[in-house]
């Protein structure tokens, strides 16, 4: 089983948007409150609970959200707009082919009913070819084959070739 999370680069990027929301609604009330009367201590404590929100957030996109899940069963992905087919068993997967949709680097799985799911390789926090290699040998294993061998790997039964 394999998690790969957000790459912290499109984590700083949503919370940059975030952190826009929160200074756009406390202008709002700051505006409320010279203008309308609002206690400035609204001002003040929505401040202070949006950059609560955004921390906890922020930390959460980092360090737990999980972009795309590989089990032994299928994978499943999550918070990639555009992504095709979210999840779907090894078996259903035909093959896997790495290119570029939008001038990005991606990992497309195609499936056998036509369907296909688009990992853009640059939202993961995990170097691109050790990304793919890992997809292949789940690949590999959910089709009940064994793992590939690949130059400088060790034979399994532990012979020298």
């Amino acid at each position: 089983m394999s998690d790969y999370r957000l790459a912290p680069a499109l984590a700083a990027r949503m919370m940059g948007m975030a952190l826009l929301l929160v200074a756009g609604v406390i202008f709002l009330l700051t505006l409320a409150s010279a203008i309308g009367g609002l206690p400035f201590t609204a001002v003040v404590v929505t401040a202070a609970l949006g950059l609560v929100v955004v921390s906890g957030v922020a930390w959460w996109l980092v360090r737990r959200a999980v972009v795309f899940h590989a089990g032994e069963e299928g994978y499943r992905v999550r918070f990639v707009r555009g992504a095709g087919a979210h999840e779907a068993r090894w078996v259903e997967v035909e093959d896997a082919v790495t290119t570029y949709v939008r001038d990005a680097p991606c990992l497309v799985l195609r499936l056998r009913d036509g369907r296909t799911t688009v990992i853009p390789v640059e939202a993961l926090a995990v170097d691109r070819e050790r990304f793919v290699r890992e997809v292949q040998d789940h690949l590999q294993r959910g089709h009940g084959l064994p793992r590939l061998r690949r130059r400088g790997d060790s034979p399994p039964d532990g012979s020298a070739g």
